[in-house]
């Protein structure tokens, strides 16, 4: 069962989310663009309530943890992230993504990627960590390929969106054998 955890950065701090976190988050996730290639359809903050409880019932279960990704300089809430899926064959998966348009292709997202990652390979002993997003969602897929995660393939007719939409999913993955590349690739990000 993995334990709650914060993880510090320089530009973000990752806290154990919780349902009070909606008011805080809801300036960066009143944006419905962010919620078109989603699960749910988050329109209000009683919506977004829910599906923080819904990231938190895995977390209950012993087989996930949710983040709050916080700007470090200013304290401002701007997404969300999880690991979840955790396995006793040290697999997982990092999902249930979304960060405000403030902070995408940022110092911030860019180091909440290497501590997510860094606590999945270090202290949850992952031999491979799987990453998926709609097929059709550009701009996930080329940030899950700048992580230098590998593609693997579509898995057709993953889900139903909320929609109606048949969902195919995009699958990418870090074994811990790639992990020191992908991890030194994030750091050359960083420090520039």
């Amino acid at each position: 069962m993995p334990e709650p955890v914060t993880l510090h950065g320089r530009h973000v701090v990752l806290e154990p989310l919780q349902v009070a976190h909606a008011e805080a988050l809801w300036a960066a996730a009143d944006e419905p663009d962010l919620w078109r290639y989603m699960l749910v359809d988050v329109a209000s903050i009683e919506d977004l309530r829910a599906w923080i409880r819904a990231r938190l019932e895995p977390v209950a279960a012993g087989t996930a943890l949710a983040f709050l990704q916080r700007d470090a300089r200013t304290g401002a809430a701007f997404g969300s992230t999880s690991i979840f899926d955790l396995t006793p064959f040290r697999t997982m998966e990092v999902g249930h993504t979304w960060i405000g348009a403030s902070h995408r292709r940022t110092a911030a997202n860019t180091e909440a990627k290497l501590l997510v990652l860094g606590h999945c390979f270090g202290a949850l002993g992952a031999i491979r960590v799987q990453i998926k997003c709609d097929a059709r969602n550009e701009r996930s897929r080329r940030a899950i390929e700048r992580l230098g995660a590998q593609f693997e393939g579509i898995l057709r007719n993953q889900r139903v969106l909320p929609d109606g939409h048949k969902r195919n999913a995009a699958i990418y993955s870090i074994l811990d054998s790639e992990w020191p590349t992908v991890k030194a690739g994030l750091e050359a990000k960083l420090a520039h």
